[in-house]
């Protein structure tokens, strides 16, 4: 057991409805071919592999893809899209889980690797994608740039998202690099809004990096986003790319 939030039953039968945008061909499309290109002929593991948002259609495109996931809940609604034949799913934590066999390709994807809430799990967990990597094999990370600068002197919320339907807002402690991400959610039409909250653990890509050199692993690029565009002090994200030297 880790430090990760474990996501029950609703909020794993809401996932995908809620994230249609991120599924969406726009968003998709370069994000499946950033990994492919990276997997080439070898097979490709995600740690938190969810509902298979990224997961299914990548193995569409014949790219043989297995799953860590540390909900039950959200790896069956995977299965109702794929047998376990054709995309594995093993259920445990992405820090200590281990799968048979090699792979050419480890990724993490929309800050998933912030569900671990401790530095001892972030580092567990480059170590684990470096103990089922082959030879020159990737590990893939895609992770926000912590908005601290966005903060007001005195103050700790940040907003992300304000819509007819939607509240975010972000809340900051910055002795423990925990964020809670804070959701006012409208369900319906008869006005009433669901709230929900979750706790990450927010890291810079420096930190990351030297996360990978405890693993073992290399820095190969770093971009802000899947189509490649350079990464500045100005980006909100990362892609980074590190690779188990042969």
């Amino acid at each position: 057991m880790t430090s990760s939030e474990l996501w029950d039953r609703a909020s794993a039968e809401r996932y995908d409805a809620e994230e249609t945008e991120m599924s969406s061909a726009g968003v998709l499309g370069p994000t499946l071919d950033f990994l492919a290109g990276l997997a080439g002929e070898g097979r490709a593991l995600e740690f938190a592999v969810g509902t298979g948002r990224v997961a299914v259609p990548l193995r569409e495109r014949g790219v043989p893809v297995a799953g860590i996931e540390f909900s039950a809940h959200m790896a069956a609604v995977l299965r109702r899209k794929v047998d376990e034949e054709t995309l594995p799913v093993t259920l445990g934590d992405m820090a200590t889980t281990v799968v048979p066999g090699e792979f050419s390709l480890v990724y993490l994807v929309y800050n998933t690797i912030s569900n671990l809430l401790t530095q001892d799990e972030q580092v567990e967990c480059f170590r684990n994608a470096a103990r089922h990597l082959a030879p020159g094999g990737r590990f893939v990370v895609e992770l926000g740039v912590p908005p601290l600068r966005l903060l007001p002197p005195t103050q700790v919320a940040v907003p992300f998202d304000v819509s007819a339907h939607h509240v975010g807002f972000d809340t900051f402690d910055l002795v423990g690099q925990i964020l809670v991400s804070h959701h006012l959610t409208r369900d319906g039409e008869d006005g009433r809004y669901r709230r929900s909250a979750s706790r990450h653990r927010y890291a810079w890509p420096a930190e990351l990096d030297l996360m990978a050199r405890i693993a073992g692993l290399e820095l190969e690029r770093r971009v802000a986003d899947w189509t490649g565009t350079p990464f500045t002090h100005d980006s909100a994200k990362h892609i980074s790319v590190w690779r188990k030297p042969f």
